[in-house]
């Protein structure tokens, strides 16, 4: 649990100056909760509403504390009751009024027996684990029909487990494909980044697979870890490659 100071976020020039946190400081400081989290998800919360950070003159974000505490409350949401973004933000504005709301979790309707099988988030829907998602619940956190979902099926951009749900960063990528369409960019322009996430996935995969198949125990769990850090440097090398490739520099 992230312990946000007292005083708030520092609003106000010189009493916030040294509590402010760049965008990378704040990742440093999730990660230890959730070490999945990238800049890139921090900037699309954002882009949502989620939060919204200080910026500087030259536009550069800046944090503070009760920024950073809604980041990981959104993130434990996320990950823990599998909510839309829709439903955690609309909650945490109501605890910010100071209304007392339980935290949304849809149960049986009166007088229908509970049934632990079910989702926290959509009532009727399977129980995800911290790896699946059902496809009820895909549908709900990124806001789409089955027609739009359909359609990065057919690119490849998503794809079902064999139970027919689907794994968890499905939502992510479902959110980042509808962000991109604001912009014009299509599912059927996304079909490069898919082939060459796929061959870096393979690259990685080179790497760590004589450890998953290693007879002690240890080493395969550490092939778990090796693959996170794998992933995490290939997508860095990726997004500055692209940023090079542009001739910008993010924030």
């Amino acid at each position: 649990m992230l312990h946000t100071p007292s005083g708030g976020a520092g609003h106000g020039a010189a009493a916030a100056d040294g509590r402010l946190m760049s965008i990378g400081t704040v990742l440093n400081t999730l990660r230890d909760e959730f070490p999945e989290v990238t800049i890139s998800k921090i900037r699309f919360l954002e882009a949502e509403g989620l939060v919204e950070p200080q910026r500087t003159a030259s536009g550069y974000r800046k944090f503070g504390p009760r920024d950073v505490e809604r980041l990981a409350q959104v993130l434990r949401m996320q990950r823990d009751h599998y909510l839309p973004l829709r439903v955690i933000r609309e909650h945490l504005d109501a605890v910010e009024r100071g209304e007392a709301l339980p935290l949304p979790s849809p149960g049986p309707a009166a007088g229908e027996p509970a049934d632990e099988s079910r989702s926290p988030g959509l009532p009727g829907a399977p129980a995800p684990t911290a790896a699946r998602v059902g496809r009820d619940e895909l549908l709900a956190a990124a806001g789409v029909g089955e027609s739009e979902l359909a359609e990065w099926e057919s690119y490849g951009l998503v794809a079902p487990l064999p139970d027919g749900g689907y794994d968890a960063e499905a939502v992510t990528v479902a959110t980042l494909v509808l962000e991109l369409g604001r912009f014009g960019i299509e599912p059927r322009h996304l079909r490069a980044m898919k082939a060459s996430a796929d061959r870096d996935a393979g690259l990685v995969d080179q790497v760590v697979a004589p450890l998953r198949r290693h007879r002690n125990p240890q080493t395969r769990v550490h092939a778990q870890a090796r693959t996170r850090e794998l992933a995490e440097l290939t997508v860095r090398l990726h997004s500055a490659l692209v940023q090079t490739a542009l001739g910008v520099r993010l924030p």
